[in-house]
């Protein structure tokens, strides 16, 4: 393979239009070419290869996160290396890997991808899991150890408990001694977030959240809240924070976040706001290592146990982003290109 750091991976493209929008740079270059990149590709169906499905993904599609056209749909993905350059040396043919990052185009069968980019999937773990489990899991371990570090006994609120991130969330969290609340919007998801390590579990639809969090903590409120669905939510969860508390907000389910008035809204007790995102907390490939091990472990400890709720056609990803907005995927899903 001409080149440098190129890697061919077997896996995940929707179509020849897509394909070609990954696989060429800007000045119409192929990055195979160029040396720096990892192709993957299941061309004979023999390989178990899976494209996580996350919310950001609507994002993406519908211009709340603006893109340069043309781009490809996908944040994540799991594939096998089929080819690598001559300068790639931690990789090679036969590797399992998966990925989290952009460029977007993880909708596909196979991919052209930088290998600065690539994590190896431990044996142990199937490319399905690995697949669902890269932005979820990632943003996990920098939400708990990055963003605010939990320590044992810290009391923390999450919103949407049941959901990709929630899931995994209270798992990773109760492995560390953390006690969790965490809200839902419906009855049906109330043993789902149990499930996953929640000692209490609020439906937001039925009762005021922030007055049942001032309950469960004795009027003390939270240190931090994890937030990942956005407007609805906002002003209670700020109600929730104790003084100096955080406040981690790192989606927008709901819709944007409208303007934040410090002075009434975080001065009162002092409260931090942050934005984080994986862009900003992963940016090396030694901090992006560092978080697929500590991700890894826990799913091989099965201190993290991970049910694919649903998989999709890649035909089908309409409806996947139809069930993703109304907010009926109850858990981990991918849709798988073969």
């Amino acid at each position: 393979m001409s080149g440098t750091n190129n890697i061919k991976i077997a896996g995940s493209i929707s179509s020849s239009r897509t394909l070609q929008a990954l696989s060429n740079n800007e000045d119409g270059t192929n990055n195979i070419a160029a040396g720096k990149n990892a192709l993957f590709a299941n061309t004979d169906g023999s390989f178990n290869v899976a494209i996580g499905l996350n919310y950001i993904d609507t994002y993406h599609r519908s211009g709340l996160y603006p893109l340069k056209l043309p781009i490809g749909l996908g944040l994540e993905g799991a594939g096998i290396i089929t080819e690598v350059g001559s300068n790639v040396k931690n990789l090679k043919a036969g590797d399992k890997v998966a990925y989290a990052a952009i460029p977007l185009g993880a909708y596909s069968t196979h991919r052209n991808f930088p290998a600065s980019k690539l994590v190896k999937i431990p044996d142990g773990v199937d490319l399905e899991v690995a697949a669902t489990l890269m932005t979820k899991g990632l943003t996990t371990y920098y939400l708990l150890h990055q963003t605010y570090k939990v320590k044992s006994g810290d009391t923390v609120l999450f919103h949407a408990a049941a959901g990709g991130v929630g899931q995994i969330f209270g798992q990773w969290a109760k492995s560390l001694g953390c006690n969790i609340i965490g809200t839902v919007g419906s009855e049906e998801k109330i043993n789902v977030a149990k499930k996953c390590g929640y000692d209490h579990v609020i439906n937001y639809s039925k009762e005021n959240f922030s007055t049942r969090v001032k309950e469960l903590t004795d009027g003390k409120g939270v240190p931090v809240v994890y937030d990942g669905v956005g407007k609805d939510t906002l002003e209670g969860s700020l109600e929730c924070l104790k003084a100096k508390g955080m406040m981690v907000s790192f989606g927008n389910a709901s819709g944007p976040l409208s303007d934040i008035n410090v002075p009434k809204m975080l001065q009162p007790k002092g409260l931090f706001f942050v934005r984080p995102s994986m862009q900003q907390y992963l940016s090396t490939k030694e901090e992006l290592d560092e978080a697929a091990s500590a991700m890894f472990e826990k799913i091989k400890s099965e201190k993290i146990k991970i049910e694919i709720f649903k998989k999709y056609k890649l035909e089908d990803v309409v409806q996947a982003h139809k069930d993703l907005e109304g907010r009926k995927i109850l858990g981990p899903a991918v849709i798988v290109p073969y």
